[in-house]
């Protein structure tokens, strides 16, 4: 990658070249002497602005989760029931292919004030939201929210690894599957629920 020439050095745009850099080359890689190298510039320069690797790996964290914040709340809008669900989950699914890196970011642990003026609070809340055309419970929304973001995390994963590259049938008829039995799953769970 080039050298960027140094015109006013921002934190915004550190963070900004770190999230390009992390779907580039991986989020592990980034270190702060390769931002310096990105940005020309000798590594002390970039301490007035992020003083350590924890914190530029954090503000990578922070935009990803959200960017993924707003492509899922543009997706579940307006949207009920299982399209509701696709479309959270086709979000997510999307950001992972487009931007590893990224994704890759959005699971960095945060400490508790940043997680909860994150991204990834409103997240939950579009989780939450959706779950409610199921008609479930509050502390059964939390549960399958924990199983959608489990289940969306790992076909993610396996997908990018490739896993799924060497078997038919289609993948895609494997996702709209799956997505389809979790779709009946929270179905039957309401209810279950509703019954007890």
């Amino acid at each position: 990658m080039h050298a960027v020439v140094r015109v006013g050095l921002t934190r915004d745009k550190i963070i900004a070249a770190a999230a390009r850099l992390a779907d580039e080359d991986g989020f592990d890689s980034l270190t702060l002497a390769a931002i310096a190298r990105l940005f020309d510039v000798r590594l002390p320069s970039l301490y007035g602005h992020v003083e350590s690797v924890h914190e530029l790996k954090k503000g990578v964290a922070l935009l990803a989760l959200q960017r993924l914040a707003d492509r899922t709340e543009e997706a579940v809008a307006g949207r009920a029931g299982r399209d509701a669900l696709f479309g959270l989950a086709n979000a997510h699914r999307d950001f992972a292919r487009q931007h590893p890196g990224l994704f890759q970011a959005s699971r960095y642990p945060l400490d508790g004030a940043s997680a909860a003026a994150s991204g990834g609070a409103r997240l939950a809340r579009v989780n939450h939201a959706m779950l409610r055309g199921y008609n479930l419970e509050d502390e059964d929304r939390v549960h399958a929210t924990r199983l959608i973001g489990s289940f969306v995390l790992g076909f993610s994963l396996l997908e990018l690894a490739g896993s799924f590259s060497h078997s038919a049938p289609d993948v895609e008829l494997s996702w709209n599957r799956d997505i389809d039995a979790l779709d009946a799953l929270l179905q039957s769970w309401a209810s279950q629920t509703n019954k007890s």
